[in-house]
């Protein structure tokens, strides 16, 4: 029974990703199209707060599995690999029918999109392949790249500056992200766990720090606070961890 709570959480998050898919790929084909594509993001954050729960749970009720494991990264794979990579096409097509009007119907330059999911996808296989000898883990956390991604629409719907909307409409911006983010998660870079082990200042000075950092962003960014973060993060992994090999 206890096994079928966290199980059930890990189907809701699937459910949430399914439900942002629905909204990405309908919402952009609409005249007004940001509602959907604001619904979409949040369905993602909502699936992150979940696919959390589900973790929480099953370790609180003793309750892990290696059917729940399969199915914590099936989940994963659909809500942090699917749907931000079809945000990643869809913004790809609006970038296209923006400046080469001519070619947006060619889908062929929105396709370097579906990188995202299937790198994802590998980092999840090896994930699940690999015996940890640390917290920390190897290549970046497809969570984490799926939560940047999503906060990308959020950004192009709440923000109205100039800059910023014209790089949400930049094909370049949208492949360096492609490269960036794909590479990070297939790479065997040590990455930090956010597992508190001792919830202790002294030893988890670096994750403390990547709240503390999260909550002012968040005050002071609002939306943007997501990308500072993951900078933030993806920095402090490099920094701490350069010297540790091995998940």
């Amino acid at each position: 029974m206890k096994r079928n709570i966290a199980n059930c959480f890990t189907l809701l998050n699937l459910i949430f990703g399914c439900i942002a898919i629905i909204y990405i790929m309908t919402g952009f084909s609409q005249s007004e199209h940001k509602s959907a594509i604001y619904c979409g993001s949040l369905c993602i954050c909502i699936a992150a707060a979940v696919d959390f729960l589900d973790g929480f749970i099953a370790r609180l009720c003793n309750a892990a599995s290696e059917l729940g494991k399969q199915l914590d990264s099936l989940a994963d794979l659909v809500s942090f690999g699917v749907a931000p990579g079809m945000i990643i096409f869809q913004f790809l097509k609006l970038c296209q029918a923006k400046y080469h009007p001519d070619i947006a119907e060619n889908i062929w330059y929105s396709l370097p999109a579906l990188i995202v999911p299937c790198a994802g996808a590998f980092r999840l296989a090896r994930f699940n392949l690999t015996v940890s000898k640390t917290l920390n883990f190897q290549g970046l956390p497809i969570p984490a790249s799926g939560l940047l991604i999503a906060s990308f629409p959020l950004l192009y719907v709440s923000q109205t500056n100039a800059f910023i909307q014209n790089m949400m409409l930049s094909n370049v911006f949208w492949y360096a992200v492609i490269v960036l983010l794909s590479y990070l998660m297939v790479s065997t870079i040590p990455m930090m766990s956010m597992k508190f082990k001792h919830l202790s200042l002294r030893q988890d000075w670096s994750k403390f720090l990547l709240i503390f950092i999260a909550i002012v962003s968040a005050i002071l960014f609002h939306w943007l606070a997501v990308p500072i973060v993951f900078v933030a993060y993806v920095l402090l992994s490099l920094i701490l961890l350069r010297k540790e090999k091995s998940v």
